[in-house]
């Protein structure tokens, strides 16, 4: 079975930690809960027609673990690439490793700079529309690459784009990977 580390437990980290723990990537997310989504009301996000951020956060960090993800409440001090992925070292010295690596920090951008990605235009970390970077097998999805598009619902679909992605590699079936529910029928 193949692993994700996300590094950021805002809408872009959780987003992707929702896709691939769904599709059984094993999937482990980095955060402390001190996204500023506990600074926002939500008007703007589709299908929700009103929400504070924080019950946001809440609904989603359960939907992420009820699907098998694993929410490690801590900071990530280090992250090194070496041949098989990555390994995120945490502030409390605990070594995690994984296949991939999606880092969704927000304004801080250390993590991706410490890979040897640079800081580009207005502070922008660069990377394609599917959130991929040009280190292999890492992504870096929400404010982290969009400094100026602050959207809780943008930094979903990056996380999103990010995850669909790796499925792709993974289910390897030469097509790129749809993540498609159907409603369940009445035939029981």
């Amino acid at each position: 079975m193949s692993s994700a580390l996300i590094i950021g437990d805002g809408p872009g980290g959780l987003s992707a930690a929702l896709y691939l723990a769904k599709n059984e990537i094993q999937t482990t997310v980095f955060g402390q809960n001190e996204t500023p989504m506990h600074y926002a009301m939500l008007y703007n996000y589709l299908g929700i027609p009103e929400m504070t951020g924080t019950e946001f956060q809440e609904v989603a960090r359960q939907q992420i673990t009820g699907f098998g993800a694993n929410l490690v409440e801590t900071q990530v001090k280090t992250v090194t690439k070496n041949d098989d992925g990555f390994s995120v070292m945490t502030s409390e010295d605990d070594h995690y490793s994984g296949k991939y690596l999606i880092i969704a920090t927000g304004s801080s951008r250390e993590l991706a700079e410490s890979l040897g990605l640079k800081k580009g235009e207005e502070g922008a970390i660069a990377a394609s529309r599917e959130a991929e970077t040009t280190v292999e097998n890492l992504f870096v999805v929400g404010r982290t690459t969009r400094p100026h598009q602050v959207q809780a619902i943008i930094s979903a679909g990056d996380g999103a784009s990010a995850a669909l992605l790796i499925l792709s590699k993974e289910k390897k079936e030469g097509r790129r990977y749809c993540d498609w529910d159907e409603v369940p029928s009445d035939d029981n």
